[in-house]
Formats: C-alpha cells, structure tokens, sequence
C-alpha cells in the first residue's frame, strides 16, 4: 500500500502499511547508537513514544527531539525512542551536542524495517516521514499521528495530553 504526503510542497510516496489505533505495533529490527540491534520487544512492559524524524541534523527534527526529551523527564514508565535513517554514529554525536539523555535515538539505515513497517519510509529520498506513534505496554498502538507535510512539527500538545491521560 502506498499514501502521499509531502516534502517542501512536494509529493512524495510513503511505502508500507499505515498503522492505526487498536492495531498490535508491527515488530521491527533497528540499531541503537552502539550497533546493536534494538526492536519492539525491548521495551515489552512500558509505554512506547515513538518520535520518527527524517534526520536529527534538520532544525525540525531537532527540536521535536528536544521537545520530547523535555518531556520524557515527566512521564512514568514511558520509553521515548526517536527513530532517524540517521547513523547510529551521527545520533549519538547529536544527542551529546545537545544534551539529550531522557530520549533514546534508534536508527533504521540499515534495512529500512521500521520505515516499511509503519508506513513511513519516502520512496523517494530513503528517508523516514515525521510521525508520531504511541504503543501500549501490551503493545497496541494507542496513538498514530501521520504529519502530512513532512517539514511541519507534529501536534505535541495531542500526543503529550494522550500520554497523560494514560
């Protein structure tokens, strides 16, 4: 199934399947800043914030990621995981620029597997579309929110208040 979106007023093509709520999270094989592979099932119990950016060098991507590590100080038994196509070793060069430590950043430049699997992966650029997903500790997808243009920040006060009322 594809879906548009755009970049900069541009079209462009989503691969994959768009995920909603009350759906199982689909599974996903990414790396963490230390190489290591990193999929759902290594946050089993907690919540899942899933913050999906096309690349943490980007001033949007940047402050959203901030954003959410503000806030993660706040939330009780949440994991908040930013995902990028960024490298492993870019993120954790980012995060130690800027003092990101309530945030986990995960990278999908390998096999794309989360990309495709959420329903976020630009056909045309090889990067990942800002979304915003929310999984439960029983991991169904409580939240999903699709950014339709792809330079735009998500609805912060949305996903924060959903996480709240948890």
């Amino acid at each position: 199934m594809t879906r548009q979106a755009t970049f900069k007023q541009e079209p462009v093509t989503l691969l994959g399947e768009e995920q909603k709520v009350g759906t199982n999270a689909p599974d996903f094989t990414v790396l963490a800043n230390d190489l290591s592979e990193k999929s759902l099932a290594d946050y089993d119990g907690k919540v899942k914030l899933i913050s999906v950016v096309p690349s943490l060098d980007t001033g949007v991507c940047s402050e959203q990621t901030r954003r959410f590590n503000e806030e993660a100080a706040s939330l009780d038994n949440v994991s908040v995981l930013t995902l990028s196509m960024d490298l492993p070793f870019a993120q954790k060069r980012w995060c130690g620029a800027n003092g990101i430590e309530n945030v986990e950043t995960l990278s999908d430049h390998r096999s794309a597997d989360f990309g495709e699997k959420y329903g976020v992966l630009i056909k045309e650029l090889r990067l990942l579309a800002r979304s915003v997903f929310v999984v439960d500790e029983n991991n169904q997808i409580t939240y999903v929110e699709y950014v339709p243009e792809v330079s735009d920040h998500p609805d912060y006060d949305a996903v924060l208040e959903h996480l709240k009322s948890k």
